[in-house]
């Protein structure tokens, strides 16, 4: 059985990650100010798909699928840093926008929501390292079952990971409206939005550790 101080562990790692600006808080935001809070729960269901989808991988051990192919664990990376540098520079950029005042989008039906929050999740860079290279990291082969303990890391992952994303969908509504009255802030918002994306992608660029994996 997985140890205390693991699920405290990545449960941490979890609300670290899900409070960094990245995709799919870009998208879940996005989504409720223009369509409202129902559309950004239909597609935090979306975002949940894809959570289980990684999850059934790492129950699988599809982590060690990187560790014998380095060069693909490289181009996940690689790839997933240079969205996160485009995210950062849509931000930033002069008459750039924040996820807070995003344009006008048509309404879209449940089905398309559902999809691109699958989407945006499967291809969220954040996500594929967690479960790739710091996930393993919590698993003791000598505690029991490595599928079993991938299995409870990675519910103890998507439970805070969606509790925070739900109150993110809530709340987005409120938050817009706070910061359209304050221009300085909303900057300063856009300014901290793109830094913290630029900064993790040259993070995640430039770590030069592998996959890791547990070994039964």
């Amino acid at each position: 059985m997985v140890s205390t101080t693991g699920i405290i562990g990545i449960a941490l790692i979890a609300l670290g990650l899900v409070l960094t600006p990245g995709p799919n808080m870009v998208y879940l935001v996005s989504r409720s100010v223009t369509q409202g809070r129902r559309a950004g729960l239909v597609s935090l269901l979306g975002v949940a798909a894809g959570f289980a989808v990684y999850l059934a991988a790492a129950v699988a051990g599809i982590a060690t699928v990187f560790v014998l192919v380095p060069a693909l664990y490289t181009t996940v990376k690689l790839a997933g840093a240079a969205y996160l540098l485009w995210l950062a520079w849509q931000a930033m950029r002069p008459g750039g926008h924040s996820p807070f005042t995003p344009a006008p989008l048509p309404a879209d039906p449940n089905r398309r929501l559902f999809t691109m929050g699958l989407v945006t999740n499967l291809l969220n860079p954040k996500i594929a390292i967690l479960y790739v290279s710091l996930l393993p990291q919590f698993i003791d082969p000598a505690r029991g079952s490595v599928a079993v303990q991938s299995l409870l890391l990675g519910s103890t992952q998507i439970a805070v990971a969606l509790t925070v994303n739900a109150m993110i969908v809530l709340t987005a509504g409120g938050l817009a409206g706070f910061l359209a009255r304050r221009p300085v802030w909303l900057r300063v918002q856009r300014l901290l939005t793109g830094t913290v994306l630029a900064a993790l992608a040259v993070r995640i660029a430039a770590d030069r550790s592998r996959a890791a994996v547990a070994v039964p």
